[in-house]
């Protein structure tokens, strides 16, 4: 039997879900959260694989609005919630949703897809190139100090729950937004993302408390975070797991972390998914002793190769022609001249001789400047045509801060 493609009808939503749910382990999701996914989903933006009646793949896409170099708010098409049925894999149903999905996001004038990858290896043959890192970290409490900047301590801070201060906070997060690309704008109702706390995936730990840091009557940064008690024949040993940060300014991110760091009974902290450049890996007197690792965070792919281009700026003068394939989307295929600098930019094909050879993939890594094009090009997957071609357009293409993905989706 042929599988069928169609657009999500809101009538098959649980039975399309719990495709999902199997596909990921199988373990259902907690009411709340499954409700909010439910609200969130843009049906006509889902797509099912049907078998028959049976739904045997899954793919979505959220209407976003990303942060790029520049400051600019670009459309994005979230691709989330991807799957394919055990039975039913290595039949071509995953490219065929890809395919379609992109087909899509072009119609609707997304110039950029991005997506969180379960599994990184899978989505770099669609050209999805990883654009942002992570980084985690282990604090060791005993062990290291912290050095904070002059205004700290006239921040202060109280502790309350993530609903009582979500409108607070989620002005902090707004504030933040057009400084750092990678963020998303968010729409109504993705604040309840972050209150999203099931007591059957926190392994132990307390509920989620929020760390509000105030100056003057106006809240400056937020802290979302939990303790997980520990005792061993030595005393306690507890640790503080910090799952979102955010501050106005350094004053206010060093008093959130000197109080992390001080939390009563406990001996280290579990920084998670934190921007590589983030600010207290300055602060603390041994990063030895923090155990920083990375991993892959936003994977971009670009849609329409100039309108992409065009949308963000760039950091020093450029003019190159890159020469690029794109066999997934072949409307990409071909040489496109870019001529930009920090005031904006135009993009659009030419027949001039080729500055830089690429696929779709390296583009995308390097678009919001996290990935280097000197890098890829260390690594083959760059090839320069012109002398001097690839460090003017890395140094361009390059961010004065780190690109960083706030949560994912």
């Amino acid at each position: 039997m042929t599988t069928e493609l169609r657009v999500l009808d809101p009538a098959e939503w649980d039975r399309w879900y719990a495709v999902l749910e199997l596909a990921f382990g199988g373990v259902p999701e907690a009411d709340e959260e499954r409700a909010l996914w439910r609200e969130l989903t843009e049906h006509e933006r889902f797509l099912g694989a049907w078998d028959g009646d049976t739904c045997v793949g899954t793919a979505g896409a959220f209407t976003f609005r990303l942060t790029v170099p520049g400051g600019a708010s670009v459309p994005a098409a979230g691709v989330t919630m991807v799957s394919v049925a055990g039975a039913h894999r290595r039949r071509g149903i995953l490219t065929s949703m890809m395919r379609r999905q992109l087909q899509d996001v072009r119609a609707w004038g997304e110039p950029l897809a991005v997506l969180t990858a379960s599994e990184p290896a899978i989505y770099g043959r669609f050209g999805y190139g990883v654009a942002t890192l992570a980084a985690r970290a282990v604090v060791d409490t005993a062990r290291v100090r912290l050095a904070v900047p002059p205004g700290t301590d006239a921040v202060s801070l109280r502790v309350t729950t993530p609903a009582d201060a979500l409108e607070a906070t989620e002005a902090v997060y707004a504030a933040l937004v057009a400084g750092r690309p990678g963020m998303l704008a968010r729409r109504p109702g993705w604040e309840r993302q972050a209150l999203l706390d099931p007591p059957g995936e926190r392994a132990g730990s307390s509920p989620r408390l929020c760390l509000l840091a105030e100056r003057d009557g106006e809240v400056v940064g937020y802290a979302h975070y939990a303790v997980k008690p520990d005792w061993s024949f030595a005393g306690a040993n507890g640790s503080v797991s910090v799952h979102r940060l955010a501050g106005l300014d350094p004053a206010a991110e060093a008093a959130m972390w000197r109080f992390l760091c001080s939390v009563d009974l406990t001996g280290r902290v579990n920084v998670h998914d934190r921007p590589v450049d983030d600010a207290w890996q300055h602060l603390v007197s041994d990063v030895r002793r923090c155990e920083p690792t990375l991993r892959d965070g936003l994977h971009l792919r670009i849609v329409e190769v100039a309108a992409a281009l065009e949308a963000r700026t760039y950091q020093a003068p450029v003019d190159v022609v890159f020469e690029v394939e794109d066999a997934f989307c072949p409307w990409n295929e071909g040489r496109w001249r870019l001529t930009g600098d920090a005031k904006g930019a135009v993009c659009a094909r030419t027949r001039d001789a080729a500055d830089l050879a690429l696929s779709v993939r390296e583009l995308g890594a390097a678009y919001l400047g996290g990935a280097s094009l000197v890098s890829l090009a260390a690594a083959g997957r760059v090839r320069e045509l012109r002398d001097g071609a690839l460090t003017e357009a890395s140094v361009a293409f390059g961010s004065p801060v780190a690109p960083w993905l706030p949560h994912g989706f």
